[in-house]
């Protein structure tokens, strides 16, 4: 699928997503990611030899990749062969080929490379590769994935991943997919991870900690923990009621997208906020505090697995289709376990919003907001308008048709909006006039 993509003023390179203006990259589509890293966290020392494998979109004789200042690259090869010439320029490793590839070409691209990590500064905070007291955590949302690898850094590119991670012995690393092996030599250990379905980068993440693994659950998705034993007491109360949650989300969404099951991390470190990744929820031990204080989060990370992580938004402007739908699963799981009705949250929120300011559009909230927490719960409201409209019975089953239609794809708000179309015996525009396309709070 070729990308669309905002027209330049002339003399300025062309844009794939206005609102992360510097990342992705024209002329290829990558199909897997290859990654071996070496990290040593006392120094906070990364090197890593990324293989990427994509197919030419155009005629190519130059390319680039999104990768931050702060690792230097020492080789690059193309189908074996050296390019060029290859430089870096405000986080983009530019190459230019020997000779030109024609459109429809493979392309192999080995990119060695190493440094000490950071983060990306962004609109909405540090991103990407962070050190942890003992060990780091990648939080990839959304321009952090250039953080720690090269790669075409945006929603829309999604590929397959082994990412093999060599760390000192006293560490336990994880990354998405399973562990195809685990090998130790003299001080240290590689941990080599298989993710077969295609998966956007911002998605895909590094943990690394001094960690122990716990299977939570083997039905009807296997479940697993990894965390400090210090917090193993509370986790077990805190997140006890996750088995719970993966069967009303089955039901309600579909089929648990991923083969591989689901691993929930606590970190030894306090977070901030909790994110998601493919496969993965990472939260900090501030989350597990032994008082069940983090419920709803733990029910939207969780949700995120299939609105976001399989189904993920084409351009970031269309993220209520990741944060509205996660936040309505908090109100859905919130009455299956006898707290407030999906009708009471909808009622208690929408109250709250119309005392709030009236100037965020949904459909392109502006990269600024996009993370407002307006986009969480005017996103969930929208849905729950459209659930009394169309009903229980159809907005269930249109759920569902939406996450197997999509299913490890990308979308947007008009795939939503037509889909639904085909749930309801009325026409649906007046509904997303009010709730999607003007900024004003309508009537619930």
């Amino acid at each position: 699928m070729t990308r669309g993509f905002k027209k330049a003023q002339k003399g300025t390179p062309p844009v794939i997503d206005p609102y992360l203006p510097t990342n992705g990259n024209f002329g290829y589509r990558v199909s897997r990611y290859e990654l071996d890293v070496e990290y040593k966290v006392n120094i906070n020392r990364l090197a890593g030899t990324a293989t990427i494998t994509a197919v030419t979109l155009a005629s190519l004789r130059t390319f680039s990749l999104d990768l931050s200042d702060a690792l230097a690259v020492s080789k690059v090869s193309i189908n074996g062969h050296r390019p060029a010439n290859f430089g870096r320029t405000r986080g983009k490793l530019n190459v230019t080929l020997a000779t030109p590839l024609p459109a429809g070409a493979a392309l192999s691209i080995t990119v060695r490379y190493s440094g000490t990590p950071k983060p990306i500064r962004s609109l909405w905070g540090d991103v990407g590769f962070e050190e942890l007291t003992s060990g780091a955590l990648v939080a990839g949302q959304p321009n952090g994935a250039a953080s720690w690898f090269p790669c075409d850094d945006h929603p829309s590119s999604k590929a397959s991943y082994r990412i093999a991670i060599t760390c000192e012995n006293p560490y336990y690393a994880l990354a998405n997919g399973k562990l195809e092996s685990r090998r130790t030599r003299a001080a240290m250990t590689t941990w080599t991870y298989e993710q077969p379905e295609p998966t956007s980068t911002y998605l895909v993440t590094l943990q690394i900690g001094q960690y122990e693994q716990h299977r939570i659950a083997k039905q009807p998705v296997p479940m697993n923990a990894v965390l400090p034993q210090r917090l193993r007491k509370n986790f077990e109360h805190d997140f006890g009621r996750q088995p719970h949650m993966m069967k009303l989300f089955v039901k309600l969404f579909g089929p648990y997208p991923l083969s591989n099951g689901y691993t929930v991390v606590v970190t030894d470190d306090d977070l901030e906020i909790p994110l998601e990744a493919q496969g993965i929820s990472i939260f900090g031990a501030n989350h597990c505090a032994g008082d069940r204080g983090a419920e709803r989060l733990i029910a939207h990370e969780l949700a995120h697995q299939w609105f976001g992580n399989s189904v993920t938004a084409r351009r970031w402007r269309d993220i209520w289709l990741h944060e509205g739908f996660a936040c309505y699963a908090e109100w859905l799981w919130s009455e299956e376990s006898g707290g407030r009705t999906a009708d009471e949250h909808a009622h208690h929120y929408h109250h709250r919003l119309r005392h709030s300011s009236q100037d965020l559009l949904l459909s392109d909230p502006g990269p600024r907001d996009m993370f407002d927490d307006r986009v969480y719960k005017r996103g969930a409201l929208t849905l729950h308008a459209l659930r009394g409209t169309i009903g229980d019975e159809n907005f269930f089953k249109l759920l569902q048709d939406w996450t197997t239609r999509h299913r490890h794809a990308t979308a947007v708000t008009d795939d939503f909006t037509g889909l639904a179309a085909n749930y309801a015996d009325e026409s649906l525009r007046p509904l997303w006039q009010a709730w999607i396309y003007s900024t004003d709070v309508p009537d619930l």
